[in-house]
């Protein structure tokens, strides 16, 4: 089985385009954790509608706001699942993309994958793409290159201490980090079985917020000096425009 694990916060006009894209895999046997963090009553109501019809579906409502990263810890840690896979409530599956991210690990018999991916605009158009490429601790120091929602883990390798940290941004980088240190490689599926949306109102958007979350990756959760933190947050900065011209 896989667990799919979702988190859901003030995203109602993208989240039913996502959880369709989930329900229509061709791979069948996998449950679908969604965690609710948001308030709106009106929106609870209608995910509950799909998790009434769909038994895979597990819909789970946060007491208080706990942030994307301590939702995703949450999940996991009632998921049945022996592989972990995650998406946002914004971004969209390609319907196979499960059934081959599997077979892939099973064959090559890894514990951490990732795929290319599309990148498109609030209205559905193609802005860019991203090619996934092996990663190990050395290369994603430098450059995040791997999009959370086209992630799969076994979840032997996640542990409920070192699980994703309670930040705005960068909780998925700081994960990625702590398995990559394990020697694990995050291997690169060069097809694009992912849309990545780039919304305008998009928490990733916050510069300021990003730049902090940086820093306080490399300074509190890898134990790196705060010059070298900010060192490296200038180097992860200057690869991310790149990518981005």
């Amino acid at each position: 089985m896989i667990s799919v694990i979702m988190p859901y916060f003030k995203n109602e006009k993208f989240v039913f385009k996502s959880i369709n894209s989930v329900l229509k895999q061709t791979y069948k046997n996998f449950e679908f954790i969604i965690i609710y963090d948001d308030h709106d009553k009106n929106t609870y109501k209608k995910i509950q509608n799909f998790a009434l019809k769909d038994k895979r579906i597990k819909l789970l409502k946060n007491k208080k706001n706990l942030g994307a990263g301590l939702s995703r810890n949450k999940a996991i840690n009632i998921s049945r699942g022996k592989f972990i896979a995650f998406i946002d409530s914004d971004d969209i599956w390609v319907k196979n993309k499960l059934y081959f991210q599997l077979n892939f690990m099973e064959k090559k018999k890894i514990f951490a994958s990732h795929t290319s991916y599309k990148i498109i605009d609030e209205k559905g158009k193609f802005v860019s793409n991203r090619v996934a490429r092996n990663l190990n601790y050395n290369d994603l120091i430098k450059s995040c290159d791997i999009g959370l929602s086209t992630v799969m883990l076994n979840k032997k390798i996640l542990k409920k201490k070192q699980l994703f940290p309670n930040l705005k941004t960068k909780e998925d980088y700081t994960l990625w980090l702590k398995i990559a240190k394990k020697n694990v490689i995050f291997y690169g599926i060069d097809k694009q079985y992912v849309c990545w949306r780039n919304t305008e109102d998009s928490l990733s958007k916050n510069i300021f917020q990003k730049l902090m979350d940086s820093i306080r990756v490399y300074h509190k959760y890898e134990k790196f000096s705060l010059i070298n933190s900010l060192f490296k947050t200038i180097v992860l900065s200057i690869n991310y425009l790149m990518k981005n011209k």
